[in-house]
């Protein structure tokens, strides 16, 4: 197969466009998000956002594929910070707070709709697991956290972003439960054998 061709100047500006106007609709519709709205808000034709996404589940997959990569892209600065456990809760709140603001994201979360991860995705989990090594090389951490536990916690927070609560932002208080219950304490409940 021959490599793709780089998009001409106009094509790619429109891609922009269309993968902008995507974010916001499907972040406020989730899954219910329609093409025409998507062309709408990228002031194209619905035509301009076929011709680069030829399916919803197209554009939602690109969606996702990008929110991983910045997400991760974001991530990478807390490598460098000086306390690990700052760097863990710091990315925690970040990935959660990606999740709030997209109720797409949120309902892929919940539904593991990506069945192949993307290097966004694997970059993440790369990243996470760094941290997760320095938190706990600081003793700042439950030696007993696994990465597996960090998506099962977003997912949960995800869950928390729709549903109605008595409180604004209940997410932000689960978040800080959780975050309350991963720090490493001398009376830490250990797994049973």
């Amino acid at each position: 197969m021959p490599p793709e061709k780089p998009l001409r100047a106009d094509a790619r500006r429109n891609r922009e466009k269309v993968m902008a106007a995507a974010r916001a609709a499907f972040a406020e519709h989730g899954s219910e998000a329609q093409m025409d709205d998507v062309a709408r808000r990228a002031e194209v034709g619905v035509g301009t956002v076929y011709r680069h996404f030829p399916t919803k589940e197209a554009l939602f997959v690109a969606l996702l594929e990008d929110t991983f990569a910045r997400i991760a892209e974001r991530s990478r600065a807390k490598l460098e910070a000086d306390d690990p456990w700052e760097a863990f809760t710091s990315f925690m709140w970040d990935a959660a707070d990606s999740l709030a603001g997209d109720r797409a994201l949120a309902e892929a979360m919940q539904a593991d709709l990506t069945l192949e991860p993307c290097p966004g995705q694997l970059e993440l989990a790369e990243i996470t697991a760094q941290l997760m090594d320095r938190a706990k090389a600081a003793g700042r951490l439950r030696a007993d956290a696994v990465l597996d536990d960090v998506p099962m916690v977003i997912c949960g927070v995800g869950a928390a972003t729709v549903r109605k609560h008595a409180c604004a932002n209940a997410w932000q208080r689960h978040l800080s439960i959780v975050l309350d219950g991963l720090r490493a304490r001398p009376d830490s409940t250990p797994l049973p054998q």
